[in-house]
């Protein structure tokens, strides 16, 4: 189903299932609970690496908006979504998109972890803009929370997504086993 009228359509209700879920977001000032990355981890997963890019820029960039404006920042919470899109995505295709469900769990991990990180680089970069210079305290007061969020995001996204897999492959035709 490649660059289909179906496949975009997906894209496109991925993309906004991520905007709802940033923009539905319990957020405090650095820490954020939030499930925006699991329709951007779906879309690389069933299409590749430009579709889970793609679906990553459009649903964080949406909601960015919708919440925030266009600042100078906006790029840093961006990015991190367009890269783990991108990278799970080549993961899923180096398969022919027939991951293992350990694979597919192992890769959820390694996704939100690093989510984590490039957020917590994001992190950085923002208090310099915010504050004129670097804020440890602003970094590290939630970094174990952050750190023990992604984690257990990860761990449930690598339970459940197999499954999810599964069931989209029936509308995908991806031929998922």
């Amino acid at each position: 189903m490649k660059n289909s009228t179906a496949q975009i359509a997906i894209n496109a209700m991925l993309a906004a299932l991520c905007a709802v879920l940033g923009y539905f977001s319990l957020d405090f000032v650095n820490l954020k609970i939030t499930f925006e990355s699991f329709p951007v981890l779906l879309a690389g997963m069933m299409y590749g690496p430009v579709n889970g890019a793609l679906v990553g820029l459009t649903g964080t960039f949406i909601y960015q908006l919708l919440l925030y404006g266009m600042e100078l920042s906006t790029p840093l919470w961006v990015l991190p979504y367009v890269v783990v899109g991108f990278l799970i995505g080549l993961y899923a295709r180096r398969s022919s998109f027939n991951n293992s469900k350990k694979e597919i769990s192992i890769a959820m991990l390694g996704s939100e972890l690093l989510v984590f990180v490039m957020n917590t680089v994001s992190l950085f970069l923002y208090s310099k803009l915010l504050y004129g210079a670097f804020s440890l305290p602003f970094i590290t007061g939630t970094l174990l929370p952050r750190f023990l969020i992604a984690l257990a995001k990860g761990i449930v996204y690598g339970l459940i997504t197999p499954s999810v897999l599964m069931k989209l492959s029936v509308v995908t035709h991806n031929g998922r086993r």
